[in-house]
This record gives structure tokens, C-alpha cells and sequence, in this order.
């Protein structure tokens, strides 16, 4: 793998729109969180460019991605918010410039297609983890230090869910492997092309937002019957937030759905960890290795080399 530099403080952050705009309020708010922390941003077109729901063209917004990974002047580049709009950028990449000018890229959700293909592309780790959109109301703590500790290069980092969102135990036990996953809706919408994500031996994330129950229930299956689970060394789904039921009760809740698809695995399961669309989102490692330990509890997760150069 080809790890990025790490990030210094006062380092310049490239700020990118690559799937759907973020409000102008919102932003501003975003924008004081990290500059009271010392960082310049810099802001590609994208970011003030508006096209319906999308932050511009795919063309645009592709060109913005280059733009910020051929800037000397750019250490890290963060996403503004996720929306809608990777799988039409996805095919304009160029990821012989992406690879060959290797920085921090970051952020989730819709997200998720473009840290999965750049790395499968590249060899590049890219960062699932906090976005713009994270501090719209503020700086979130849990969010903002275990990024720089993660971004900075610390040594030793284990991710345990805060007081207020406690981890879930499904099934124990304790497994290592490189970390990928992300977003369901969008790593289901992947399978079947080429860049569907490989999973065998991986410790694997998911997360999602918004979904009704019997819709969460289908991607299992779907991710099931396609294999995505056959190999896998150990499964962490995120917070599932605002998923919601019909008139007509599923009858499972989120977690008992999980077990219903994944319980005759036998590797560890933990549900409700920091890393969706909640208030507290861990910042992830895609394709490093990892230690998942459910054997308490409080699970943790172990990253178990700095992500970064």
C-alpha cells in the first residue's frame, strides 16, 4: 500500500465538493472549526459550483479532484459532504495522477465510491472519516482528536464508541485483517463491476442512514448471496441512523436482522461503533491492518500501523 504523508499542524487542507453541495451556513461553521485549529483551507470550484443536487458537471467535479492532488501546495484533501454523485465521476478519474501524488483524502457516505476505487486503483490508503459536514453545528471532540491522532501519525490507536453511543456485542470474539468498507447503499451498488470491493480476509465496516428495515434487510441478503461476507474475518456495522418501518411491522430490529444473515459466521460482530452518519464518526484506515476486539462489553478496534508516512 502506499500510505500518504502525514498531517502537520498549520498543514493546508484542500476542500472538495465531489458528489452534492453543501449550504453556505453550514460550510461557514465547518470552516471555523478547522481554521480555529490552526489549518488553512484552500477551496477547489467545486465547492461554490451548483448543478441541481450536484456541486457541478461530473467533468468539474473530477477536474476538482485532480486539481487538488497535483497542488504542491495541498497536504490533505477533505470532502465537503457525500449527497449523491460518485458513480458518475468514478469513470473520469485519473488515477495515474491521483497515485502519483499521493495525499490524505477523506471523508464518507457517497464518499465510500471514491476511497474504495482510488485505493483498489492506486494502492493509496485513503481515510473514511469526518467531512465538512461533520462540524456544521460546531466542533465535535471525539471526531476532531481521533482525526489528528489518526492523520498525525500516532503509533497506537484504539477506537472504543463514547459513553453516549455504547457499542453492541452480537457475537465475540477477536479477529485481524486490512479494514474496507464504508457505506452499504454504495458498496452494493458496486457489486458486479469492477470495482467491487474484495473481501476475503478483510475486517469488514458498514454503515447507512435512512433505509426502512425490510431495505436493510435486502442489502444483507444481497451481500450475502453475492459473497461478500464467505471470507471475511470480522464484521463492525456503524450506527444505523433514522432507519425507519412501515405501517405493517418487519418484525426484526437492526441487530436482529445482522444475525439472521451473518450469525452462522463464526467471527466477531459488533453493531452501533462510531463510524456513520451519526454525531460520532471514528476516522477509518481503508486497507490497513486492524484488530477487532469483541470480547468485553466496550468493543474496540485496533489500528494496528500508522496509516501514514
Amino acid at each position: 500500500m502506499i500510505k500518504p504523508n502525514a498531517l502537520k499542524p498549520s498543514a493546508t487542507i484542500g476542500i472538495v465538493s465531489p458528489s452534492s453541495w453543501m449550504n453556505e451556513s453550514d460550510l461557514k461553521t465547518a470552516i471555523s472549526v478547522f481554521e480555529d485549529k490552526g489549518y488553512t483551507l484552500i477551496f477547489g470550484e467545486s465547492v461554490f459550483l451548483k448543478k441541481d443536487s450536484f456541486a457541478g458537471t461530473p467533468e468539474q467535479r473530477a477536474k476538482d479532484i485532480h486539481s487538488m492532488f497535483a497542488n504542491p501546495e495541498v497536504d490533505a484533501i477533505i470532502c465537503t459532504r457525500g449527497g449523491y454523485g460518485a458513480n458518475r465521476v468514478l469513470p473520469l478519474l485519473d488515477y495515474d495522477l491521483i497515485g502519483g501524488n499521493p495525499k490524505i483524502f477523506m471523508g464518507y457516505s457517497d464518499i465510500t465510491g471514491y476511497l474504495s476505487s482510488i485505493t483498489q486503483e492506486t494502492g493509496l490508503v485513503t481515510f473514511h472519516g469526518p467531512m465538512l459536514a461533520t462540524f456544521k453545528k460546531g466542533n465535535v471532540p471525539f471526531n476532531f482528536k481521533l482525526m489528528e491522532k489518526t492523520l498525525l501519525g500516532s503509533k497506537q490507536i484504539s477506537i472504543q464508541s463514547p459513553s453516549e453511543l455504547p457499542g453492541r456485542v452480537l457475537n465475540p470474539g477477536k479477529a485481524s485483517g486490512p479494514l474496507w468498507g464504508g457505506n452499504m447503499c454504495l458498496l452494493v451498488n458496486r457489486l458486479g463491476t469492477k470495482d467491487e470491493i474484495e473481501t476475503k480476509g478483510v475486517i469488514l465496516f458498514l454503515e447507512d442512514i435512512d433505509e426502512y428495515l425490510y431495505a436493510f434487510d435486502r442489502m444483507m441478503v444481497h451481500m450475502k448471496e453475492a459473497g461478500v461476507f464467505e471470507n471475511i474475518s470480522g464484521l463492525i456495522i456503524g450506527e444505523l441512523v433514522d432507519m425507519k418501518d412501515q405501517a405493517i411491522p418487519f418484525g426484526k430490529s437492526t441487530d436482529e436482522i445482522i444475525m439472521d444473515v451473518c450469525g452462522d459466521l463464526n467471527i466477531p460482530i459488533i453493531s452501533n461503533f462510531p463510524c456513520g452518519h451519526g454525531v460520532f464518526q471514528a476516522t477509518m484506515p481503508i486497507s490497513i491492518p486492524v484488530e477487532i476486539d469483541a470480547n468485553s462489553s466496550s468493543p474496540c478496534l485496533s489500528i494496528l500501523e500508522s496509516p501514514v508516512n
